[in-house]
């Protein structure tokens, strides 16, 4: 480490972070904007020496053309064990002036920058009963496929336009089975530090046993990411990710942006995570625009909506998103056995003057599926709570909905819609409500979005609440059973250190009218 980086980091005191959102991130916003004074005062309150925080002095060297110095700072970041995929990685754009140095090219040899092909994945998603889908990012634009036993798939090409990932699919696999899967870049095999394979899914309208793992709120605190390999010891077929899974709240910066999605990418507990765990994903205000945002129901309008829209694509494996290229969105479905699974799309089409949360065509689009579906349990999920007084004071959960949800509601005992439970995240903790229905059945409510937060929000008494859990990090396990002559799903509280502290466990019989 040169003299000059010793003085530097010498004068930087590490201050205590209290909430999710790090000095570091905070630092990216100021970079893009070109705001080096936000710069300094947040990673005044960072660790000096962690590379954390050295990759980012880097980043803020690159962009005022420092290159010597972000050159020493980058060092200073391999010297404190910062992994050289995260250089190859980038931000590109930012990082091209620095793979134009010298260093670049001793780091390359030091490194064996040679050998790195996958910089981010392999993610598992989009799974069904005879299928599945691989997503990976490449570290120079190249042709991936996946092998399982005999069968190999068709090549996906990753390019820049997809910021260099890509999603292959593969189909023709027996259901309710363990798949032991390999990727290839350019026809070579790819070794992983870490076990590759998935279930897919029980035939359709099958009963069957299964977990399934869902939270939000996952800022990134690096001694709480241990989080992601608790998830991984309780085996889920499927974790669900509903919103804040990485806090960006600069929707008009992509730079932001990859630096927060690159971050967790490279994470090795989050890789060995969803390299055998399928992954469904949607956002909230934190990953979609800034806090309680409420962007209006226009399509094109804030003019950033489709370019998020885009990123967001571009780091999950989701069945669909929305209605596609005219009618964007994160809204999907997907079954595992007979059990359906609806996650909504909170944010995009959010009107507060028009009082919607979903927008018409999402709204139809629920209404449609709710109808058509012949699952025993409807796990109907959004990334706000619906249960009202959840967050007083505030029109951000459903609460500033009233009409909307009311509607929802409506429509399920209108249409004599059995099964239906609801699912959320948003609040920082681990809660279970009910609402009871003068027209219908009790509505029940699980909610858990403190994946890997610092920030904690307590628990709130709501007419229903059956109990809550704030003390630490936590996520939410649904184990169902519908082999049983009254299927049951069982709602677990599990905290970061694998303890299950609250459970619950609702009958079928208690979801029809």
């Amino acid at each position: 480490m040169s003299a000059r980086i010793a003085i530097l980091l010498s004068l930087l005191l590490p201050g205590v972070l209290q909430a999710q959102h790090d000095p570091q991130r905070n630092a990216t916003q100021g970079i893009a904007a070109g705001d080096f004074q936000k710069v300094e005062k947040e990673l005044a309150k960072a660790d000096a020496a962690d590379p954390e925080t050295l990759f980012v002095r880097m980043m803020a060297a690159l962009k005022q053309d420092r290159i010597e110095e972000a050159v020493e700072f980058a060092q200073a970041a391999l010297d404190a064990r910062l992994p050289f995929d995260r250089l190859v990685a980038g931000p590109r754009d930012l990082l091209a002036p620095l793979r134009e140095s010298e260093a670049w090219q001793t780091w390359w040899k030091e490194f064996d920058g040679d050998r790195i092909q996958v910089l981010h994945g392999p993610m598992v998603g989009s799974v069904t009963d005879s299928g599945a889908s691989i997503w990976v990012r490449t570290a120079k634009p190249a042709s991936v496929s996946v092998r399982i036993g005999d069968q190999v798939s068709d090549p996906v090409e990753s390019s820049l336009e997809s910021d260099l990932t890509a999603v292959v699919p593969i189909d023709g696999l027996e259901p309710d089975k363990r798949h032991d899967y390999e990727v290839l870049v350019d026809g070579e095999l790819i070794a992983f530090e870490t076990d590759t394979h998935f279930s897919t899914s029980p035939k359709p309208a099958v009963g069957a046993k299964f977990n399934v793992a869902f939270g939000g709120g996952a800022g990134y605190v690096p001694e709480w990411e241990r989080m992601w390999d608790n998830i991984a010891r309780f085996e889920p077929q499927a974790l669900l990710m509903l919103g804040d899974n990485v806090y960006i709240d600069q929707p008009e910066f992509r730079l932001c942006q990859d630096y927060c999605y690159y971050r967790r990418q490279a994470r090795p507990e989050w890789r060995r995570l969803i390299a055998r765990t399928p992954v469904y994903a949607i956002y909230d205000d934190h990953d979609f625009g800034d806090n309680d945002c409420n962007p209006g129901p226009e399509i094109e309008t804030p003019k950033w909506k489709r370019e998020v829209w885009n990123i967001f694509r571009q780091n999950w494996v989701n069945p669909s998103y929305g209605g596609g290229e005219s009618q964007p969105g994160c809204w999907f479905d997907f079954s595992i056995g007979d059990v359906h699974f609806i996650l909504l799309d909170g944010r995009y089409y959010r009107d507060r003057e028009g009082g919607s949360m979903l927008g018409a065509a999402q709204l139809a689009w629920l209404e449609k599926t709710l109808e058509e579906s012949t699952a025993t349990f409807k796990v109907l999920t959004s990334p706000v709570p619906w249960t009202e007084g959840i967050k007083p004071g505030s029109r951000d959960p459903w609460d500033g909905f009233p009409e909307e949800r009311e509607h929802i509601f409506s429509f399920l005992e209108e249409n004599e819609i059995d099964g239906v439970f609801l699912v959320a995240a948003d609040r920082h903790r681990t809660d279970l409500r009910t609402t009871d229905r003068p027209n219908g059945y009790t509505l029940h409510e699980f909610e858990s979005s403190r994946l890997t937060n610092r920030h904690t929000h307590k628990v709130i008494e709501t007419p229903g609440l059956i109990w809550g859990y704030s003390k630490t990090c936590s996520f939410g396990l649904m184990r169902f059973d519908t082999t049983l002559e009254d299927p049951t799903v069982t709602f677990e509280c599990v905290t970061i250190d694998g303890d299950i502290v609250e459970t619950y466990t609702l009958p079928a019989s208690k979801l029809r009218k």
